[in-house]
């Protein structure tokens, strides 16, 4: 059983004098936001969803091209997302009802709570603070956070929606003010949305021509934007989790994939991401009224991106890179302006980082890396190989590897109904795009025609060796992290 302290130093590794004192450990704020794809950021490409804030956030710091969540084995991907976050394990070793490890002690410690986030963090003298939506994360965590005010706020009103959460977060910082305390903070700073139902404000939703109550049989609105260029009417098989509520239960949306239909459920994906980008505006401007701002690293991702149309899927169970990528950007001291790095980091590497970046020796529990030096530009990634997971639906499910401009996916799912195997370069095919995007009814609904070579290689005899090193290299990860679950091809 692990030790139940951690030894704590106050320092700021990697920064000069003038940049930080040991005496004043720098403050992190942390913001998660619900189910945000990185293609809704101008950070990332998007040209439509107005996000100033965050903009300048990514100008005066680094973004990375390369971030992942792990992956999944529950339909509700927050959950281990969140947990993996909190605690710095891998997929297969956190608690978890549907982890079929979670009983063993060897690879998901009893207690594991006293080695989470906001535990460490207490115990090196930060005052910590936490809102976010309840549920759907790892609430033994959550719980030891010195301030908590969680709740769900997914309306489309400023007394209900994302507001209230950026009003939590001031109203901390005022304290802190009254006090004139002196300890250094870590702010959670959790939104629930764009998660749906994506209810906008009535200003932003006409901005990006959307509604919240979509009548079916509405024609194109010109205004709302448009569709993805790897949209698809239908994903070309079953993704393999029946019954899915993302996939066919979605409010507005249900199993339409009709243009009307997602374009509006695009523009009230980007009415919500613009509200929460002027919410966290407002938390930025009262940390540099307060003077805090300098000496704060300020991290913004998601816990998953998610489809919205793309390749004909609506949710968070697959792993197209619009789905396992999350956007992230972080500002700091000794952070280059408008720097820019893959970084092939897991968000289970985040705590392992704030450890870093705080001068805390880190609990045993941890098994991230620290991106420390990917932020302070000394290296451009933390690790060569990404593996990814789903199987929250039926098993073994799917799982993908990334190594360079390289990805395989594999799809093993449906008791054996579909066995896939799906092979990009992503470099010369980015969005991913399927033979089903070269259909002449996609290409005059989306304008878009694909290249020729942007297409699934993994029936290519030219890239028969990249594809078997993939395989060998995804046989290799899944031993490594205890996958309780073998693929069709690989007894």
């Amino acid at each position: 059983r692990l030790a139940a302290l951690t030894i704590v130093v106050f320092c700021t590794p990697g920064l000069s004098a003038a940049e930080s004192d040991a005496s004043q450990p720098a403050n992190i704020l942390f913001v998660l936001v619900d189910d945000q794809s990185p293609f809704t950021l101008s950070a990332y490409g998007n040209t439509v969803c107005n996000t100033p804030n965050l903009d300048r956030l990514a100008a005066e710091g680094i973004t990375l091209d390369a971030a992942y969540h792990m992956g999944s084995w529950s339909g509700a991907v927050c959950t281990p997302s969140r947990t993996m976050i909190m605690t710095g394990r891998t997929l297969w070793h956190i608690p978890g009802k549907d982890n079929p490890n979670n009983e063993n002690p060897d690879l998901v410690p009893p207690n594991l709570p006293e080695f989470s986030m906001p535990a460490v963090f207490n115990r090196a003298g930060y005052d910590t603070f936490r809102t976010c939506k309840k549920g759907n994360s790892y609430n033994q965590a959550n719980a030891l956070f010195g301030t908590v005010r969680d709740r769900t706020s997914r309306a489309g009103t400023d007394e209900e929606g994302s507001k209230w959460h950026a009003d939590q977060a001031i109203e901390f910082l005022k304290q802190r003010e009254i006090t004139e305390t002196e300890n250094p903070f870590l702010m959670f700073l959790g939104f629930s949305h764009p998660h749906d139902p994506r209810n906008g404000t009535p200003a932003l939703l006409r901005k990006y021509g959307a509604v919240n109550e979509l009548d079916p049989t509405a024609a194109v609105n010109p205004e709302a934007p448009p569709l993805p260029k790897n949209y698809l009417p239908a994903h070309p098989f079953h993704h393999g989790h029946r019954a899915l509520r993302d996939e066919e239960r979605v409010q507005g949306v249900m199993q339409s994939r009709a243009e009307a239909v997602v374009r509006n459920e695009i523009g009230r994906d980007n009415a919500c991401i613009e509200n929460i980008d002027v919410q966290v505006g407002r938390v930025l401007d009262r940390l540099n009224a307060m003077g805090e701002l300098d000496n704060t690293y300020v991290f913004f991702t998601s816990d998953h991106g998610i489809a919205v149309g793309r390749h004909g899927l609506m949710g968070k169970q697959n792993l197209y890179e619009h789905t396992w990528r999350v956007p992230f950007i972080v500002k700091g001291p000794g952070i280059e302006p408008g720097s820019r790095a893959p970084g092939n980091i897991y968000l289970l590497d985040i705590l392992s980082t704030f450890c870093d970046i705080a001068g805390i020796a880190p609990p045993e529990t941890l098994e991230g890396v620290s991106f420390r030096p990917v932020l302070q530009g000394e290296t451009p990634v933390s690790r060569d190989v990404l593996y990814g997971v789903y199987c929250g639906g039926t098993k073994p499910g799917i799982r993908s590897i990334k190594k360079g401009m390289w990805k395989l996916i594999k799809y093993d799912v449906l008791e054996g109904e579909v066995r896939e195997t799906q092979l990009f370069n992503l470099e010369e095919n980015p969005l991913e795009l399927l033979a089903d995007h070269r259909s002449d009814s996609v290409i005059a609904t989306i304008g878009h025609r694909p290249e020729p070579h942007q297409v699934n290689l993994a029936g290519d005899p030219n890239h028969a060796d990249i594809r078997k090193e993939l395989e060998a290299l995804l046989i290799a990860e899944q031993t490594r992290h205890h996958d309780p679950y073998v693929l069709w091809d690989q007894h």
